[in-house]
């Protein structure tokens, strides 16, 4: 089963996080979640999920994981100022490792410099912001690229998210 480095901090979208998180698990995968404190818990910007952080940023390697996980809300904006957080998730594009990234986590890949050429979705308001960074936008619910990046747009493309990212880990 895959071990799957998840990058969130507070405000992120809940059921963004929740629902992938519940059925990766299901499945027999290990999301490890990953902040800048260890033990730190953070809360959804809905205030209906808290979360208490498996490793703190410092701690890990992405070479000791199979696969990333981005949920959306604030949290991704909030890491991307963080050049640890960007060199990680940047680390996953460049390996080509599964990377799975929903409503504004494609952000993390933005300032990573990892979008360009790649064929992705996001939330509509970072829709012009992916194209800037030179890649092929697509408005729709989930979008595959490369057999190696799943993105989603918002928390209504969760199932086909999901589906799609269970895939790409077999």
């Amino acid at each position: 089963m895959a071990k799957i480095a998840t990058l969130i901090t507070d405000y992120f979208e809940d059921v963004e996080f929740t629902e992938p998180a519940q059925s990766f698990k299901e499945i027999g995968h290990d999301v490890i979640t990953i902040e800048k404190e260890r033990g730190k818990q953070v809360t959804g910007k809905q205030g209906k999920s808290t979360v208490t952080i498996d490793e703190g940023i410092e701690n890990v390697k992405p070479e000791q994981f199979d696969a990333l996980f981005i949920p959306g809300g604030f949290s991704p904006d909030q890491l991307r100022a963080d050049d640890r957080f960007v060199n990680f998730a940047k680390h996953f594009m460049e390996t080509e490792k599964p990377v799975f990234a929903i409503c504004h986590g494609p952000q993390l890949l933005l300032t990573a410099k990892t979008l360009e050429g790649r064929t992705v979705t996001g939330f509509k308001s970072i829709q012009t912001d992916l194209a800037y960074a030179g890649a092929n936008v697509l408005d729709q619910e989930v979008v595959v690229c490369k057999n190696q990046l799943v993105t989603s747009r918002q928390p209504d493309d969760i199932p086909p998210f999901i589906e799609e990212s269970l895939k790409l880990m077999g």
